[in-house]
């Protein structure tokens, strides 16, 4: 019960990544705020998230005998996230961990990034992730300090092709998160990011992505894990984040925690 008594947020907490978080967290004691759009954003290739899903999360947490206050909003809208993560925090009293999960992705050659797709996605991926943080900020302060940890991806600290506005994005975050490490030291306050290889979820598996590398078979490598696994597990992100969130990693700052199977070693 490595975080009994402590609250944590999780957006992108109805399915995949994000279920597997508020699971593994509450297992360790941890209460619940949960996060997500629950709707599909237009040209976003994989089923998004539902309200049916979240309620599932919901059950999930709550079948653990921990308390879990959901909520539907767009990390998009800093107004509507304000007042969902608020008015959870004021129902479960405290703030200790933050989790900036919610993302998204598709997959096309650079000559097909348009102003929809490049827009969204760092809307989403970045600047989604900055409102997480800055709505959340002032609860971890009343707390007396707390970790926030960012999902980012290999595709954070090494190219991918094919994914050109989620690479831009999930680099962006790296700055953001040793930015945010450095000015909230001095209040108790650690920022990491998690950088996954693929992970076995929807937005993990693309049907274009084959078609692509048929035509370009010299890139295909810069997809392969050197352990022999095509994908890791949500768990696997799930346990990094728990380290991340634990008074384990209480001296952890401003570093950047590969969960990649070693591809990024390749």
């Amino acid at each position: 019960m490595r975080l009994k008594g402590k609250v944590a947020l999780i957006t992108g907490a109805a399915k995949s990544q994000g279920r597997s978080h508020a699971i593994r967290l509450a297992e360790e004691g941890a209460d619940i705020i949960a996060i997500d759009i629950c709707r599909q954003i237009g040209f976003v290739p994989y089923p998004m998230a539902t309200e049916d899903d979240l309620a599932e999360t919901v059950g999930a947490v709550e079948a653990l005998d921990r308390r879990i206050v959901a909520a539907v909003a767009d990390v998009r809208d800093r107004a509507a996230l304000k007042d969902a993560v608020d008015r959870a925090v004021a129902e479960l009293g405290q703030l200790d961990i933050v989790s900036a999960n919610a993302a998204i992705t598709s997959v096309q050659k650079y000559s097909d990034v348009t102003d929809e797709v490049w827009d969204t996605t760092l809307d989403v991926n970045l600047k989604g992730v900055w409102n997480t943080c800055s709505v959340a900020i002032p609860h971890l302060l009343a707390t007396g300090g707390g970790s926030i940890t960012i999902t980012s991806s290999s595709a954070g600290i090494r190219a991918l092709p094919f994914y050109l506005p989620y690479v831009a994005a999930k680099h962006a975050l790296v700055g953001l998160a040793r930015t945010l490490a450095l000015e909230l030291s001095d209040r108790n306050i650690r920022v990491n990011t998690i950088h996954p290889t693929g992970v076995d979820t929807p937005q993990g598996h693309s049907e274009v992505l084959p078609v692509l590398l048929d035509e370009r078979p010299d890139l295909r490598p810069l997809f392969m894990n050197s352990l022999p696994v095509s994908h890791v597990q949500p768990v696997d992100i799930s346990n990094a984040l728990l380290y991340l969130s634990s008074d384990d990693a209480r001296y952890v700052t401003g570093t950047t925690l590969v969960v990649d199977a070693g591809s990024t070693i390749r």
